[in-house]
């Protein structure tokens, strides 16, 4: 081969990598933009919590048939991509299938393999757009997913049918090439699925065929350059994200709130609870809650990133099942695109976090916080342990501690509890009296 596709190929490896490197730069800053977290300890618990939810798909199978869908994709995704190091080498270095002469017998079975996957991920891919856009599944026609989450859950798949056809049309031509000894072109061996394209080609000049392969060669690496980048704009963020995302877990017990250390203090005291003397004074509060992207914890925002639209959360809510404004997936996917867009000013020279602008309020009201139950089923269901009950609940403080804009009835609740430990007016010494009257009553 000529040094041309060499140098052209350079260009594009390293145009990729300049603006991967960029993007990545900005998520981590974005990120960044939320207050230190500590979920850190327990580190056992959270490899093995990685090792389960992110790499085995555990809480996938809750719904086995996107379950099976997705598990092909995925097993798909980790095993084809093997084969892009050849791809990689191949550019490199100019050469045609370098690692063959080095595997023999076993690099027919491989790409055997790799055919099989690519067969079972075109499937799986068009499954999922008959379930979107056929079946219309309820969890993928609600508001939010209206306009570019749609249309990018969309391209993404149809991106993968065409990358899973490319393989198969280069892996064709290539066996119609070698069995005609064109070289660098040699014989693999049976390869099944190819082989089922074959006879489209037959008619194919030899000139011909080597331009279909080396369009489907170039356009399946690019592609999947491409591909590389566009994920860092999508959904399918996750696919990386999933990972440090289920590390950094809440390992707590689900029904567990975390309380203000400054605030826990300072009822104690009230009560004449004994509590240690901090060596330091305290660090003054700045925000009691959260009201924006910095008043949350990065981990929050990373939560955000790892969101997969999936919906599963929204569909096991009730507040959303009972006709509530509230969605847990939009919560998620407002604080990923207010993240986004004070990432977008700051790189532009703007003003970033002080654009008059709030996570709470121009992105998400309080009537969707106020339905929420803290039942924690959204939760639960997350196939990759995001939470979005934490950012609800923080947002919540804010509206009752900072602007006491909680619902009246909410305030006479808190009132009650101040007074009365209790939710109700009366107070806890007299909460069984009620038990009185019934035994009264059955003496009658």
């Amino acid at each position: 081969m000529s040094s041309l596709p060499q140098v052209v190929f350079v260009l594009i490896l390293g145009v990729t990598g300049f603006f991967l490197f960029k993007r990545v730069k900005f998520l981590q800053r974005n990120i960044r933009l939320g207050k230190a977290a500590t979920q850190n300890d327990q580190q056992a618990d959270r490899w093995k919590t990685m090792a389960l939810v992110a790499f085995g798909q555990q809480k996938m199978f809750k719904r086995w048939v996107p379950a099976l869908l997705h598990a092909l994709l995925y097993v798909g995704f980790l095993v084809i991509n093997l084969e892009v190091l050849e791809f990689v080498l191949d550019g490199l270095l100019g050469t045609h299938r370098v690692l063959a002469p080095f595997l023999g017998g076993v690099y027919t079975v491989a790409i055997t393999v790799f055919e099989f996957l690519a067969v079972g991920v075109l499937l799986s891919c068009v499954a999922l757009l008959i379930r979107r856009h056929v079946l219309k599944v309820e969890r993928f026609t609600k508001p939010e997913l209206k306009g570019w989450p749609a249309l990018d859950a969309t391209l993404i798949l149809v991106i993968e049918i065409v990358l899973m056809s490319a393989i198969l049309t280069m892996n064709a031509s290539d066996q119609l090439l070698a069995a005609r000894e064109v070289a660098p072109y040699f014989v693999l061996g049976p390869l099944f699925f190819s082989g089922l394209v074959q006879p489209i080609f037959e008619g194919f000049s030899t000139e011909s065929l080597v331009l279909l392969e080396r369009f489907a060669w170039w356009f399946h690496i690019v592609g999947i350059l491409v591909f590389a980048v566009y994920v860092t704009y999508s959904k399918h963020l996750h696919i990386f994200l999933a990972f440090p995302n289920t590390w950094y877990s809440n390992l707590k017990p689900k029904g567990e709130m975390v309380n203000m250390p400054e605030v826990t203090q300072e009822v104690n005291m009230m009560l004449g609870i004994p509590t240690e003397s901090p060596s330091e004074p305290p660090a003054e509060i700045g925000r009691f809650g959260a009201k924006d992207i910095n008043d949350l914890s990065w981990v929050n925002v990373l939560n955000a990133y790892s969101c997969t639209e999936c919906g599963r959360c929204t569909s096991e809510c009730p507040a959303n099942l009972t006709g509530k404004k509230l969605s847990p997936r939009k919560i998620m996917m407002d604080v990923r695109d207010r993240a986004e867009e004070v990432g977008n000013s700051l790189d532009a020279g703007g003003p970033g976090l002080a654009d008059g602008k709030s996570l709470l309020g121009d992105y998400i009201s309080k009537e969707e916080i106020n339905a929420c139950t803290s039942c924690n089923a959204c939760v639960e269901a997350c196939p990759i342990n995001i939470d979005p009950l934490s950012i609800i609940l923080q947002m919540r403080r804010y509206v009752a501690m900072e602007e006491s804009g909680s619902p009246a009835q909410w305030n006479s609740m808190f009132q009650n509890m101040e007074t009365s430990f209790s939710p109700w007016k009366f107070s806890s010494s007299d909460r069984f009296n009620w038990s009185e009257k019934v035994k009264e009553e059955e003496m009658k």
